[in-house]
């Protein structure tokens, strides 16, 4: 998703594209947008551990996948928006041509990552939600137990996916000078096809099955019959919070599509289709469209503090024991 990032971002398309104000508003612009996602990310996915480490209750399945993304979307803040702002501002000036190319692997690798384990455990909660929903009374699809399993496998499924960005990139130095990561991808059907077109399928594939679920699931609680009036206000509560989660739910999913869904498309528009040749405003609109996806990280704790009353809850305990 991330590969044309700083092939973007410092202006390997054409700079006679813009005048050198335009270059500086621009500059201004990336500068706020990555300190302003650094901020609310850092702060917002940390609150999410917390509140989740501390409070018994919230010690479900459901948030446990949360916190797993909110784990996989610190990666950013701490690792790839300071080294954003470094490589705009400095350059990597410090590191040699061997030290930069492994460098800027790691930075990629991390981007890829952290994307794939998002969408994972998104699929993970979409499943959590159908058997709470559907099959209330049986025994969990997915045990607190269980969970750790499923968490860690996300992320060895996602590192193994990424892995060719260790293999097929390699970084181009200026000068005799490593200074930032522009990338030439060695030329192979694999490296031409695979990252471009592999967020892009996982992404339609995992959505499928997420709207298939939680089509059944509103299927399910609008077809519900009422039962008598002695379990009636019981089970009134549990469809009351059941409808809760998966509101919450659904609106992290939408951030994902809307966050991740242009750029993905465009990288694969522009792999198979443009012959990897934007326009200036192309290559613009791309750029917004990245920045697009680098603020999901920050709009997840938004989405979970503004749909959830149990993380509103805990929010104002733990600022109350400051």
């Amino acid at each position: 998703m991330m590969e044309n990032l700083n092939t973007t971002v410092n202006g390997t398309h054409p700079q006679n594209c813009y005048s050198p104000s335009h270059l500086s508003a621009s500059k201004i612009g990336q500068t706020f947008a990555c300190c302003l996602f650094l901020v609310v990310s850092l702060v917002g996915n940390t609150l999410i551990a917390i509140i989740i480490y501390k409070t018994k209750t919230m010690r479900t399945a459901t948030n446990y996948f949360i916190l797993n993304m909110a784990i996989s979307d610190l990666l950013l803040p701490i690792l790839v928006f300071p080294s954003i702002l470094l490589e705009m501002y400095e350059g990597f000036w410090f590191f040699s041509g061997e030290q930069g190319l492994a460098f800027c692997k790691v930075m990629l690798f991390i981007q890829y990552v952290s994307s794939l384990v998002s969408i994972e455990n998104l699929v993970l909660i979409a499943v959590d939600r159908f058997k709470a929903v559907v099959f209330p009374f049986r025994r969990p699809l997915i045990s607190s137990k269980l969970c750790l399993f499923f968490i860690l496998t996300t992320w060895v499924a996602a590192s193994a996916l990424s892995s060719p960005t260790i293999f097929g990139y390699k970084s181009v130095e200026y000068t005799g000078k490593f200074q930032n990561c522009n990338w030439v991808w060695k030329r192979s059907f694999f490296g031409d096809n695979y990252l471009r077109a592999m967020p892009f399928v996982l992404m339609t594939f995992s959505f499928a099955l997420i709207v298939i679920l939680y089509s059944l699931i509103l299927f399910k609680l609008k077809s519900q019959k009422t039962p008598g009036e002695q379990s009636v206000n019981a089970v009134r509560q549990r469809e009351k919070r059941e409808r809760n989660v998966l509101r919450m739910a659904v609106a992290i999913v939408t951030g994902f599509v809307v966050c991740w869904g242009p750029s993905t498309t465009i990288t694969l528009l522009n792999a198979f289709v443009w012959d990897n040749s934007l326009s200036c405003d192309s290559a613009a609109f791309w750029l917004i469209t990245l920045f697009m996806a680098y603020a999901n990280c920050a709009l997840n704790p938004c989405i979970c503090f503004a749909f959830s009353r149990k993380y509103r809850q805990g929010l104002k305990c733990l600022l109350g024991c400051l």
